[in-house]
């Protein structure tokens, strides 16, 4: 594309605020080169008939069409840009690896449309958003729904029903799959939730205040304080664009970024400080196009990061990022940014650009671990175990890691049907994990690889579990002892000092440590067994407890050991023996 068809093709775009998108449409499907955002859609556009660099007049010159969206306001358009970004990872923008997405709500192209909160909307949806706190967007969804009756189920619930379903009896649908509404009728309710999502925000604050006005004069006021808390949400949800998300406590935090950029990889180092102690340090890698600065890179990082986690009160950078848009943002949000060039701070700085340069220096351990599977970089992996005693208080853990790095705001945790099976259980932790993934019930991304704790038996259990669920994703197994990873085709034993075992060792040990720490937690919840054994009062339960540390400890202990505790005759001990 040359700069009078850029100049032609600016001409038709619209004047408002939202996002442009710069396409190759000489492939078999469209590639996504760039994508931008602008106050003025046209405007910004017009200017790449001046490209202000050789890397994106490249970008100009590889583009054969231009697409555009239109956004109500500036920080929508500065997190739909970040959405996209993510969603097609295209070459010319820097781009975080996170995999993440923001969430956004769609309504169906169905004669009778579902309403849901969605990271990846389907063909022919009509989609709203992004917004980045996902609490407030679902407060909404449930309010359309218990006010227009929408359907949330998916289509295999939907079809072929002989009678409604519990959210017809809970009031959150209207039950079109029975025919307890007209399709005409049910299509009206839709067109009524989506001028909500257009802006019109009467058409849901509206009835939600007469329900409220309604439970006070009948005295219910429970659930008018609940529909107040609801309407609160409702009427705030169009001022910020839901994107402004403040610290989620009183007590001030800082985060502390450094960046490296070399060739086009690039490193964020995150320092997080709680109370002025710090808490928290992680690594966060960027693929960034030949040519960007680190300037960039923190603009890029900012938003793409921080869209859907709790912002610091505070930011400290190593220098200006010059976005005014993310500036904007960041100063909306209620966030302090500084630069700062002596002092503590500026110690703190040095030390995270300290350790962004020392990462991006190391050995790619997803690489390496790419390169020894066969397989494409595993940005993503979940890690599963199973932990339970003989077969009571199953658990399991499933724990999440992006980029080599814990991303614990994505553990989940299962507890499991009692039995002393370790397949059995393993079988029963992977079929719900698959089966949430295959429904959209899970909110996460699909990860890139699967690691089982164990062995063949439970890689064959698990990879059993997905192929009766219909989830496509590839499963290893890291066997303790021996340290082996298991596949379908074959067994490894690499060197100890393998980056790629390190990051699979990693992974494995924190999903172990996840599963035994929810499992003693159950096992703490049955304490009070003890107060069914007689003669054991409150107070010899705490001196046991004290004594053998948990239920288990006390199980394990011998006769003479309990007898050993102030309280404990020998009837009472030999009955805990037995009972226990």
């Amino acid at each position: 594309m040359d700069a009078d068809e850029v100049r032609e093709r600016a001409g038709d775009l619209p004047t408002e605020p939202g996002v442009y998108q710069f396409l190759d449409e000489s492939g078999d499907a469209d590639t996504v080169l760039y994508v931008g955002k602008a106050v003025d859609v046209r405007d910004r556009v017009r200017s790449y008939a001046d490209p202000r660099s050789e890397r994106i007049a490249r970008m100009v010159e590889r583009a054969d069409a231009i697409d555009f969206a239109v956004t109500d306001t500036e920080t929508q358009a500065l997190l739909l840009e970040a959405n996209l970004v993510k969603r097609h990872q295209p070459r010319y923008n820097v781009r975080l690896k996170d995999d993440k997405s923001y969430p956004l709500v769609q309504f169906t192209d169905h004669a009778v449309p579902r309403i849901e909160v969605t990271r990846d909307p389907e063909e022919g949806a009509a989609a709203y958003g992004p917004y980045t706190d996902k609490g407030d967007v679902e407060v909404v969804v449930k309010a359309i729904r218990e006010v227009y009756g929408l359907r949330g189920c998916s289509d295999h619930k939907y079809r072929n029903r002989e009678r409604p379903c519990l959210d017809y009896e809970m009031g959150l649908c209207s039950a079109p799959c029975t025919d307890e509404i007209s399709e005409a009728d049910y299509a009206a309710d839709a067109e009524a939730a989506e001028r909500f999502f257009e802006g019109e925000t009467g058409a849901l604050a509206d009835p939600i205040e007469r329900e409220m006005e309604r439970a006070a004069q009948e005295q219910n006021f429970e659930r008018a304080a609940n529909l107040r808390d609801r309407l609160d949400v409702v009427e705030s949800f169009h001022g910020g664009a839901g994107a402004a998300v403040a610290g989620g406590d009183d007590a001030a935090t800082t985060d502390v970024l450094g960046v490296a950029v070399e060739g086009e990889d690039a490193t964020v180092a995150r320092l997080h400080a709680e109370r002025g102690q710090l808490v928290e340090r992680d690594q966060h890698h960027l693929d960034a196009p030949d040519g960007e600065n680190p300037a960039d890179v923190l603009a890029a990082f900012l938003v793409q990061f921080y869209a859907e986690r709790d912002l610091p009160d505070r930011l400290l950078l190593p220098e200006r990022h010059g976005d005014e848009d993310v500036a904007a943002w960041l100063d909306e949000a209620g966030v302090e940014v500084a630069v700062p060039g002596a002092g503590r701070e500026a110690t703190l700085v040095d030390l995270a650009l300290k350790n962004a340069h020392r990462r991006s220096g190391e050995r790619d351990e997803l690489g390496a671990l790419a390169d020894a599977l066969g397989i494409d970089r595993p940005t993503r992996i979940e890690g599963f175990d199973v932990s339970h005693a003989q077969g009571k208080a199953v658990v399991g853990s499933d724990v999440c890691f992006v980029d080599g790095s814990a991303e614990k705001a994505d553990y989940r945790r299962k507890k499991l049907d009692e039995e002393n099976d370790d397949y059995a259980n393993m079988y029963r932790l992977l079929r719900w994990r698959a089966d949430r993934a295959v429904e959209g019930r899970d909110d996460r991304p699909d990860p890139d690889l699967l690691l089982i704790d164990g062995g063949e038996g439970q890689l064959d259990a698990a990879r059993e579990a997905l192929a009766d669920a219909g989830w496509d994703v590839p499963a290893v197994a890291l066997a303790k002892d021996e340290e082996v990873v298991i596949t379908d085709q074959r067994t490894y034993d690499w060197d100890d000092d393998a980056p790629q075992l390190h990051v699979l060792q990693r992974v494995r040990d924190e999903a172990h440590r996840f599963a035994v720490a929810y499992h003693q937690t159950l096992r703490d919840d049955v304490e009070t067994t003890l107060d069914n054994v007689d003669g054991v009062g409150p107070e010899l339960r705490k001196r046991l407890l004290r004594r053998f540390g948990s239920v288990e400890g006390v199980r394990e202990a011998s006769v003479e050991d309990l007898r050993d505790v102030e309280g404990v005759g020998e009837a009472t001990a030999e009955t805990l023996a037995s009972r226990l």
